[in-house]
């Protein structure tokens, strides 16, 4: 099972307002980020301690000669391919359409959880309107105002019960997903490290049809390789290729510990890898950029140098990332790649004891402290680590919450100068002490 939740719906009903209720509430996010690909949006959900990704697609329309409406349509039938559950979200003010009940059928047959919505739903006398929404013949709904956030809650109690417990047995062991735009060479970089007299121990069925995660034994080490190279073999596809390949790699990153980030060298950084980027950045998993097919680029003393250096200005503010030049074809520095991969799963699983962490981040504080906001002087008092999957801090301070942004940074340039989380996102937080 995928914890992708979808939003489908005909257009201008809500379906992105509703969207940027879920992501926006400070109760029930962690994060939200728009455009991966075209003008669809992407967030990540936490609701009564369940994550989840959201998917926010553009106006179904069925019938249409359009080319933009037809692009569309492919994207809303991929993702209800792909995702766990589906909100179907319709306007209470323009009551039940023939559009409505084109995208109820399309919904009962594909066989998904699907949960009615009826929005816009601002006051009682609109409640009663909602009733006729029962002639879609999806049972029950929710009646919600994503405007005002009324009846969310009770939407989101209804989500959870579709997303993945995740409670099945996990070896412990690192766990990498390589990730990248179709045809940057993910294939073969797999085919490579697991090789033909490939070691593999045992084979875990993937939560996707399509993924598998491999355990591979080899050069010494010992990982979970998730496949997700095989986006071609899926029908219908060529319609939006990267589409289907963001969704995919949703799916690979929410399950992994590394993201191992695999771009073409001929064609360079480009938009797709960015935002492919920064899912595994907000999803807070470790990352290794891998510049594939290095062998085909003609090089002079500071070209890797060059390309390195234009990455990561496309990566800020989080460029503490290894960056290889590979070539999955002659094989030039893949066992390399698994050796920053693991000590990047190092790096992220590391703990530092409060003591440690207070003795070099006080003495910090103290030569550079927070600047003093309207007369008023900050103390950070205390700091200590937070248990959880990936690095996370809290300072203790008399005014937290004149603390600002440039600050933040300063005390996460000053972690990773003392402490090696290179290829990990941090987290910080500021509390009342």
């Amino acid at each position: 099972m995928s914890n992708i939740v979808a939003i489908v719906g005909r257009p201008n009903v809500g379906k992105s307002t509703l969207f940027n209720r879920l992501t926006q509430t400070r109760s029930a996010i962690t994060d939200e980020f728009s455009g991966v690909t075209r003008d669809r949006n992407y967030g990540k959900v936490n609701w009564s301690g369940k994550d989840f990704s959201i998917i926010d697609t553009g106006g179904y329309v069925e019938n249409t000669e359009d080319i933009f409406e037809k692009e569309i349509r492919s994207q809303v039938n991929l993702a209800i391919e792909e995702s766990c559950c589906i909100l179907f979200v319709t306007d209470v003010k323009s009551g039940v359409t023939e559009m409505d009940i084109e995208v109820a059928n399309l919904l009962r047959k594909s066989n998904k959880d699907v949960i009615l919505v009826v929005n816009k739903v601002d006051n009682s006398m609109l409640q009663n309107d909602s009733l006729e929404f029962y002639n879609l013949s999806l049972g029950d709904f929710f009646c919600i105002s994503s405007i005002n956030g009324g009846g969310t809650g009770d939407l989101l109690d209804e989500v959870i019960k579709y997303v993945d417990e995740k409670d099945e047995k996990k070896i412990d062991i690192p766990s990498f997903a390589i990730i990248g735009r179709p045809n940057a060479g993910k294939s073969s970089y797999i085919n490579s490290i697991i090789g033909t007299n490939q070691n593999i121990v045992t084979e875990i069925a993937g939560t996707t049809r399509d993924s598998l995660d491999t355990r591979v034994k080899k050069f010494g080490f010992d990982f979970i390789l998730t496949d997700t190279a095989g986006i071609r073999k899926k029908k219908n596809v060529n319609e939006d290729l990267e589409f289907y390949s963001v969704m995919r790699s949703i799916k690979s990153i929410e399950r992994s510990d590394v993201c191992v980030l695999l771009i073409d060298a001929e064609r360079g950084f480009e938009s797709q890898d960015q935002k492919i980027f920064h899912l595994a950045d907000r999803n807070k998993k470790g990352i290794v950029i891998l510049v594939n097919k290095w062998d085909k680029i003609e090089k002079e003393t500071s070209t890797s140098l060059e390309f390195e250096k234009k990455i990561k200005a496309k990566i800020l503010p989080f460029d503490d990332v290894p960056i290889l030049f590979v070539s999955a074809l002659t094989k030039n520095r893949l066992i390399k790649s698994i050796e920053v991969a693991l000590s990047v799963f190092k790096n992220k699983s590391q703990k530092i004891t409060t003591s440690k962490l207070n003795d070099t981040m006080l003495d910090i504080i103290k030569n550079t402290p927070p600047p003093a906001i309207k007369g008023k002087y900050i103390k950070i008092k205390y700091c200590t680590q937070l248990t959880s999957k990936s690095p996370s801090f809290v300072f203790f301070a008399n005014l937290p919450q004149y603390i600002k942004e440039p600050y933040k940074r300063f005390l996460e340039n000053k972690l990773r100068e003392n402490f090696n989380f290179r290829g990990v996102p941090i987290s910080i937080y500021f509390r009342k002490k």
